[in-house]
């Protein structure tokens, strides 16, 4: 799977799964008008190329940068934790069933796991774009943790997606998500940076 591919899926996916307006494809990358406080828009770039020139000429408050790579960017900029794209094809997904006290639920748009007294445990979103299914925002409660209950959502999510066509998957994980997702057969296709610039809009 190719990064250019990838990064392509992603940045669609990720704005179906946002509710945001659909990106815009620019010379270097993609632009997404997510018009949220603090983050009023985001450039997604597949590769360092541009970087100085976006980190010169981008300067509004809530502006918000990843970019495949490790480049350095300029000190005004918050750089946010080490982020992965990552990738794997979806064939035959293995389903993981919840260890017992727990509720499994899936929907369109995602899946949801919940205690045996209704408190949310963990839970997931995805979008199909193309033949990509795009996961994202996918958490486990701190009280429900190291209980195989984020394979369980990743084994409903690769479920969904293949019901709906899909016959790949894309993410950007943070480091904390980095070892479940390799266990789950993920492999990283680019390092991320993440960026933004603070302060009062």
């Amino acid at each position: 799977m190719s990064v250019d591919r990838a990064v392509r899926e992603w940045v669609h996916g990720w704005a179906l799964t946002r509710g945001t307006p659909a990106p815009v494809e620019e010379p270097d990358g993609y632009r997404v008008d997510v018009g949220l406080p603090g983050h009023r828009v985001r450039y997604v770039l597949p590769d360092v190329s541009t970087v100085d020139e976006r980190c010169a000429a981008l300067t509004a408050p809530g502006t918000w940068l990843k970019i495949c790579g490790s480049p350095a960017v300029p000190p005004q900029w918050t750089v946010g934790g080490p982020e992965y794209l990552m990738g794997k094809d979806l064939f035959s997904p293995q389903r993981v069933s919840a260890l017992p006290g727990y509720r499994v639920s899936r929907s369109s748009d995602g899946v949801v796991v919940r205690a045996a007294d209704g408190s949310l445990a963990a839970a997931g979103r995805f979008a199909v774009w193309g033949e990509a299914s795009v996961v994202d925002q996918v958490v486990t409660e701190p009280a429900h943790r190291r209980k195989g209950l984020g394979s369980v959502v990743m084994s409903e999510l690769d479920a969904l997606a293949v019901e709906l066509g899909a016959v790949r998957a894309v993410l950007v994980a943070t480091e904390d998500g980095l070892a479940l997702y390799r266990r789950l057969g993920w492999a990283v296709l680019s390092p991320v940076t993440a960026a933004h610039l603070p302060g009062r809009l």
